[in-house]
């Protein structure tokens, strides 16, 4: 058995996000402590600050990326620290000069999150350079050293990945299998006595997301490094194969729907579900082995109990066929038991394969994969034309800009009327709060305002109660490296962490203790309340907005699924990249959904429009991809053949036709409703041994849930 504490914290020490905590600490904190034994420590800070700066685009990515972003940055920061240090002493030109960097810099938000993090760095270091009132020639040292400590982190980070070229990759591969076994176990609930159906699937949902973030992150990384797309080693090869197979496991995982409600009524008195519910809790276990080993540097091994485990339970499910002779279990019941335990056994095969992977000597002659790389990634090219279409009211992206520039002018204003001895956290506050939408903000600012509070007591108790020097420093690296690492997995822990280190560095510094913490909450929910104040009344971004967009692209992405699931059976095809992409393509619409669907809870009520119908829309196309997986797995896996495929046209065509009625449904409500009914085949099922009826019963329940969902498009008035 795993000790499950302990391992999470052996998980978290390997992690990426660990990883970037000492690497932002290390840069961060070197220029200071170096120069600060010089007797130079405030030119040390200032090195320091350019270095935390350039740190915020540093994000898991492409190291190309990683590198453009940090180098944009450094000439980005360096331009701002020279204008407003020559200008800061006119109030009245500093304010016309946020006001046009904060709305330009929220504009990057149009090129994606790596561009508008470095707007959030050009704003940061213009932030903290306001009140920073100094001759000109000491504007220009200041420049400088801003560009020096950002050139220093730029090459510590890029220092950092040639020496171990494949550790990113390996930790964010890892994060998302860690994310599958949690989508398992979740699956795995399913299978308890009296188990809550809506609150396993609101998990369920969440957990899809999570799952589709990690993998797209991991496909970013892996499709854009260049070592890795060339085959040219054998741990790119071994890294591709891994997840390409983890790609089909969760294929797997999610084709495994069934109606639960009656499975429990037939068969909970037999037990045998929570012998399903252990079994797959196990192969959870098993993903987190192959994770934890990934990081590691390990070698999972599958356990010989655990497929003993399975084969137990194809013998109970023979069993309970044989003691049927009172007909207590109908055949559909059983029939269900056996694909749940055929689809147990092909992830466990699967698992086995992956585990085979990681074989030293395997390792060595692992085959390399035909990958086109470029159609399962995207690219956003600095189009400016792609700038100026933005420039429109329609525009989310737009109304938050010019959201942020006005908030930003009125955070000034409030600082400089309180005339706080920091009153640039006022800005800082509103400048990590503000986000395109009012869920995400409203998010964040409950974030910042629990982590600030709680963060401020702890840091007042450790300068009441701590006055040992040693002993406040190694405090102070505990919370640098506390903050950095948390600041992408959990805001709030990291903001618990952000305020102590912050209250002691100023310490540190000679520049307060105790009054440093009451003017950091005040600053904090001056901050705060201004940007949630302004995300609800001035240009809001409401969630409902991107309904039609985001359930359009659902029914059309698994009507792309379904396509390509239908010309495996319809004629032989070799090359799986159509079917691959229009996989990935349903994972991403399916997320998209889910997540707009969770963030609309966060929003006012009388913005939740539609509730109910969602959450019944965003379960059917949930139900619909799960079919349709399970019907890829019964060519792939199990290589079943219908006999006549022409029988089966009629099923096909009128769930096509059904889909496509459902899109246009969406996007023009019509009020007539239309009456189409169900095409029943007029077929035999002779070729039940081949697994012909298996696929004609799959093809008509596809069919039935296509129907479901063009009768809930007709109500859907968008």
């Amino acid at each position: 058995m795993i000790n499950r504490p302990v391992r999470s914290i052996q998980d978290f020490l390997l992690s990426t996000y660990f990883a970037d905590g000492l690497r932002i600490t290390v840069g961060v904190l070197c220029p200071s402590l170096i120069l600060a034994q010089f007797g130079m420590l405030q030119y040390g800070m200032t090195l320091s600050l350019g270095a935390l700066c350039v740190s915020v685009v540093d994000t898991p990515g492409p190291i190309v990326h990683r590198r453009n972003a940090m180098l944009i940055t450094t000439a980005s920061i360096t331009l701002i620290s020279i204008i407003v240090g020559l200008t800061n002493n006119n109030n009245y030109f500093i304010g016309v000069l946020l006001v046009i960097c904060s709305f330009i810099f929220s504009m990057f938000f149009v090129y994606g999150l790596r561009a508008a993090s470095i707007g959030t760095a050009s704003l940061l270091v213009m932030v903290l350079s306001i009140d920073d009132i100094r001759p000109w020639n000491e504007v220009l040292l200041y420049a400088l050293l801003i560009f020096t400590g950002s050139i220093w982190y730029t090459a510590l980070s890029y220092t950092f990945y040639r020496i171990r070229p494949f550790r990113i990759v390996q930790q964010s591969l890892s994060e998302s299998i860690h994310v599958i076994s949690d989508f398992l176990r979740a699956k795995a609930k399913f299978y308890h006595q009296n188990t809550s159906y809506d609150d396993n699937y609101a998990d369920l949902l969440q957990l899809q997301v999570h799952v589709h973030e990690k993998q797209d992150a991991v496909r970013e990384i892996l499709f854009k490094t260049r070592e890795i797309i060339r085959d040219s080693t054998p741990e790119g090869r071994f890294l591709l194969l891994v997840f390409v197979d983890m790609v089909d496991l969760f294929e797997q995982i999610m084709s495994t729907y069934y109606n639960y409600k009656q499975l429990h009524e037939q068969f909970d008195s037999s037990g045998i579900l929570l012998h399903y519910e252990s079994v797959i809790r196990k192969i959870a276990d098993e993903l987190d082995d192959i994770a934890f080993a990934l990081k590691s540097g390990g070698t999972p091994s599958l356990p010989t109990s655990l497929i003993e485990d399975v084969e137990k339970l194809k013998n109970e499910i023979t069993q309970l066929e044989l003691n049927n002779t009172d007909n207590k279990y109908n055949t559909l019941g059983i029939l269900a038991l056996k694909n749940i335990e055929v689809n147990i056994e092909n992830i466990l095969s699967r698992v086995k394969t992956i585990n085979g992977y990681f074989n030293k000597k395997e390792k060595k002659n692992l085959k390399p994969r035909k990958i086109d790389v470029d159609r399962f990634v995207s690219s956003q090219s600095i189009d400016l034309e792609l700038l100026y279409d933005n420039f429109t009211f329609s525009s989310s992206i737009f109304r938050h800009s010019l959201r942020v520039a006005i908030v930003m002018l009125v955070g000034f204003l409030v600082a400089k009327t309180l005339n706080f001895s920091h009153s640039y956290w006022i800005l800082l506050t509103i400048l990590v709060i503000s986000k395109p939408g009012f869920s995400l903000t409203k998010q964040r600012n409950y974030q910042r305002l629990i982590g600030t509070v709680a963060g401020a007591f702890i840091g007042m108790g450790i300068l009441m109660y701590v006055h040992d020097k040693n002993t406040l420093f190694v405090l102070l690296l505990i919370c640098m490296i506390g903050c950095y690492s948390f600041q992408r997995k959990n805001y709030v822990v990291s903001v618990l962490f952000m305020t102590p280190y912050i209250l002691v560095l100023f310490d540190f510094l000679g520049m307060g203790g105790l009054s440093v913490a009451k003017e950091r909450i005040y600053d904090t929910m001056i901050g705060s309340g201004i940007a949630l104040l302004a995300s609800y009344s001035l240009f809001p971004n409401w969630e409902y907005e991107k309904l039609k967009e985001a359930m359009v692209s659902m029914v059309n992405a698994n009507l792309n699924y379904f396509e390509q699931v239908t010309f495996l059976y319809a004629e032989p095809v070799t090359d799986l990249t159509n079917y691959k992409v229009a996989r990935k393509e349903v994972y991403v619409a399916s997320a998209n959904l889910a997540s707009l669907f969770q963030r609309m809870f966060s929003e006012p009520k009388s913005k939740q429009i539609l509730i109910k119908e969602l959450h019944q829309f965003t379960a059917l196309n949930h139900l619909l991809s799960s079919y349709v997986a399970t019907l890829s797995l019964y060519k792939k896996e199990h290589a079943f053949e219908f006999p006549n495929f022409e029988e089966l046209k009629p099923v096909v065509q009128n769930t096509t036709y059904l889909l496509n009625m459902s899109v246009e449904n969406l996007v023009t409500p019509k009020e007539a409703i239309n009456n189409v009914p169900l095409i029943r085949r007029n077929g035999t099922d002779d070729a039940a041994q081949t697994g012909g009826f298996v696929i004609s019963e799959q093809f008509d329940l596809i069919q039935k849930v296509a129907y479901d969902i063009y009768k809930l498009s007709e109500k859907i008035k968008i």
